[in-house]
């Protein structure tokens, strides 16, 4: 099972997890240009957003021999060689380009550490660290679970943060990289689309049926009774 590591994460309610866009295309075009130091500036923008989305999908049994920063480096170092290949033809936006190489760089690690060349990061469980959650989380979370519930009262129930944690473990694989994607890593629709390799429509219908389903996850004990009493 896969730990996500947000008890030291630093994004916070209204921030953006990925550098902005029209930044980054600045400093492409630059690079483009052949302006000294502009690849430099451009991955170093990008090393903590990609580091956290590493972090939150490695594996708690391998972390005492793989770190997330390592991974971010060899990342960085594969970047900057490709780079050039990447401006000829850049087929998707360049923070998902990093996250690309990022998934490959984790599933060669799970390989490596873990022992089996059919293992597949996609197929590890996510887990919502508890307490680790960001203000903007917690709103979700209330409003999931119960949508009379102010946020601000929401965000002082440790029980509220336990169930969401065991809801993300009950989702199905792609629902849980859905939801990790749209509600931590900020991304887009389009963006998540384009991850995933699915048509924009297929990915906003992941995203409802992984919203519906956590929504039944955090009912109250005594709804989901009731529900399943009517369908019965």
């Amino acid at each position: 099972m896969q730990c996500l590591q947000f008890g030291h994460s630093t994004i916070m309610e209204g921030m953006k997890f990925w550098p902005d866009n029209e930044k980054t295309q600045e400093l492409l075009d630059k690079v483009k240009a052949g302006e000294s130091d502009a690849a430099n500036r451009l991955l170093d923008r990008h090393r903590d957003a990609l580091r956290q989305m590493v972090a939150m999908r490695l594996d708690k049994k391998i972390q005492g021999r793989v770190d997330a920063s390592d991974i971010v480096q060899d990342v960085m170092i594969q970047a900057n060689r490709r780079l050039e290949q990447y401006l000829e033809n850049p087929v998707m936006p360049f923070h998902l380009w990093l996250r690309h190489m990022a998934k490959d760089r984790l599933i060669d690690a799970y390989r490596r550490h873990r022992g089996s060349a059919k293992r597949s990061v996609d197929r590890e469980q996510p887990m919502v660290a508890v307490g680790g959650m960001n203000h903007s989380t917690m709103e979700l979370a209330a409003h999931l679970a119960d949508g009379e519930m102010t946020p601000a009262a929401a965000a002082t129930m440790h029980e509220l943060q336990a169930r969401f944690e065991a809801a993300i473990n009950e989702l199905a694989e792609g629902d849980q990289e859905i939801v990790l994607m749209r509600h931590f890593e900020h991304l887009t629709n389009q963006e998540a689309a384009a991850a995933l390799g699915l048509s924009e429509p297929a990915a906003s219908m992941r995203y409802l049926r992984a919203m519906r389903r956590l929504r039944e996850l955090l009912a109250p004990e005594n709804e989901n009774e009731e529900e399943g009493k009517q369908d019965a």
